[in-house]
């Protein structure tokens, strides 16, 4: 069985187009619906239903996607074990995460990392919108959200410390609350769909939905809002670290923490064997970012 084979049918299992899973694999549309040809032949049956727009899996083809990762990534890690090891993995590892996360974290690691790994090629994409992993073809998704689909596996990468912030300005000019009932007096600048904010008091936990007159769906450009004097927000310190050291932002409400869980997660596909690309890319980053990460460090 030929593994360039199957690692377009596993493409096109995610992708859904045998062009554009062609195209990832520098195969022509022509070669690529050859390839998969030549596959269902071996086997003796039919693995996609093609139309003129897109492909979908047989039901043999639902039933051969799994064991056709699994044979991918044991041959990659029996490459590895014969090879330098775990520190030369190599082909092409896809990334999505979080567009402030990536450019401000991600980015500046990410020389340090392909020196490390020289046969590596990466291909990021920063979106804040939450994307199909396995739809898009996505070897790692980094996120700060819980983990809902049971067929992935989150690996921690970091803390996700939130606090609640306010500029010298507008403190200044409307004051400072001094529990979180008071926010009720003030303008907060919210990330959208985040207007409840949970905090723990010593009379207990308080949840309590704020209002303002701005609101964003990036979190550079609610935490430059609060620059602003535009309002209150909650930053993680991964994205207000530095301008908290520069003043530019105030922490507030010290004494009442926000109620939060979150942190950063490095998610893939359950597989038996995890692809060297993968670990690669997890433990440099856990090590990188460790236990106590520098944007905590103000």
């Amino acid at each position: 069985m030929n593994l360039d084979h199957l690692r377009l049918f596993v493409r096109i299992a995610a992708t859904q187009n045998i062009s554009q899973a062609g195209q990832a694999l520098g195969l022509s549309a022509a070669v690529a619906s050859n390839h998969i040809n030549k596959l269902e032949e071996s086997l003796g049956v039919r693995l996609v239903h093609r139309t003129t727009r897109k492909v979908s899996l047989t039901e043999e083809g639902v039933a051969f996607l799994p064991h056709a990762e699994d044979v991918l990534a044991s041959v990659e890690a029996a490459e590895a074990s014969v090879g330098a090891g775990e520190s030369t993995p190599s082909g092409t590892l896809r990334i999505t995460a979080p567009a402030s996360f990536g450019r401000l974290h991600l980015m500046p690691a990410m020389k340090g990392f392909m020196q490390a790994y020289p046969k590596l090629h990466v291909d990021c994409r920063f979106s804040d919108s939450i994307v199909d992993m396995v739809e898009g073809g996505f070897d790692i998704a980094i996120r700060n959200a819980e983990l809902k689909n049971s067929s992935l596996i989150a690996r921690k990468l970091a803390t996700d410390k939130r606090i609640v912030c306010a500029s010298p300005e507008y403190i200044a000019e409307f004051g400072e609350p001094q529990s979180p009932l008071e926010l009720s007096l003030h303008q907060c600048v919210t990330l959208t769909g985040l207007d409840h904010w949970q905090f723990k008091t010593a009379n207990g936990d308080v949840s309590l939905k704020v209002k303002g007159r701005f609101r964003a769906d990036n979190g550079e450009a609610v935490r430059d809002a609060c620059i602003q004097g535009l309002g209150i927000t909650i930053n993680s310190t991964w994205i207000a670290h530095q301008q908290l050291k520069s003043g530019e932002l105030k922490q507030i409400l010290k004494d009442t923490p926000l109620i939060s869980d979150t942190a950063i997660w490095a998610v893939y596909p359950s597989t038996r064997q995890l692809a060297p690309k993968v670990r690669a890319f997890i433990d440099y980053f856990v090590e990188f970012f460790g236990d106590d990460p520098y944007w905590d460090n103000l």
